[in-house]
């Protein structure tokens, strides 16, 4: 996630489309235009996450069926997969994620690291992080391709949902940003937590949907790799909130990355 002014002053309740043109406007590249960028926007955008991620997910997923479809083999299908989330979002997850991982690895204070962070280059921490990180994620994608188009573009839908659901119980209220400026503060405390466990609900219960084409165990195993990744994604949380004193888009970023890659880490371990 970008860095931004935070939203401030006292605005009327956003309508649906508000939080769509939120989530999609911070979320992708796709051309929307922010019509507002205030704090009940921000939770209206939040909330609507999933449904942002639903969109990247189905893309990654409908290319990488196509090019399995096309006989390019798994592996190839594995790698458009995972590059359609990094195109629709101009990379900025993975920026988050290989910026975090400098800041935790520098070994310095809050402050220091959260320069690190704001940073341009990526340190040694930063492209370790990524390699390994996509290069587990294209392995369990193109395992799950040799099974069959259905199981790889599951895993697709589910890891984009689950990415953007784990952002949205990151904006729970009781998180505080790590800087006063920048997308985190502009979110950061923004979703009730009922609303936040809520959404996380929804997204597990339909990632199981997605999973029905394997019968009652695949159901199951989706439904169990949504929640493990969202687990994965609190527990990425909890470290960068002890360590930075709160949120950035960075870390956003790399929440977001580490939760879609557990989830098709789970899948593909089935």
């Amino acid at each position: 996630m970008n860095d931004a002014a935070a939203p401030s002053g006292p605005s009327p309740s956003p309508t649906l489309g508000d939080a769509m043109r939120f989530a999609f406007g911070t979320l992708t590249v796709l051309p929307v235009r922010l019509r507002r960028w205030d704090r009940p926007a921000a939770r209206g955008g939040m909330l609507c996450a999933p449904v942002a991620g639903l969109v990247v997910g189905l893309a990654a997923a409908a290319l990488g069926t196509l090019l399995l479809l096309l006989d390019s083999g798994p592996l190839l299908a594995a790698v458009a997969t995972a590059a359609v989330p990094a195109v629709l979002t101009r990379g900025l997850h993975l920026d988050g994620l290989a910026d975090t991982a400098d800041g935790l690895g520098s070994g310095r204070p809050a402050e220091d690291a959260l320069r690190i962070m704001k940073q341009s280059d990526i340190g040694p921490f930063g492209v370790i992080t990524l390699l390994f990180t996509l290069l587990a994620q294209v392995a369990a994608l193109a395992h799950l391709y040799e099974q069959g188009w259905a199981h790889g573009a599951a895993a697709a839908v589910v890891a984009a949902v689950t990415a953007r659901c784990a952002l949205t119980l990151a904006a729970r209220t009781g998180v505080p940003p790590a800087r006063p400026e920048g997308l985190g503060a502009a979110v950061a405390g923004t979703v009730p937590p009922r609303l936040a466990a809520a959404a996380a609900l929804a997204v597990i219960a339909l990632s199981a949907a997605a999973g029905t084409h394997a019968g009652p165990s695949g159901a199951l195993h989706t439904a169990l790799a949504a929640l493990l990744a969202l687990a994965a994604g609190e527990a990425t949380l909890r470290r960068c909130r002890h360590r930075f004193g709160g949120i950035t888009g960075d870390v956003f970023g790399a929440i977001a990355e580490l939760t879609g890659v557990v989830a098709v880490l789970v899948l593909a371990l089935g």
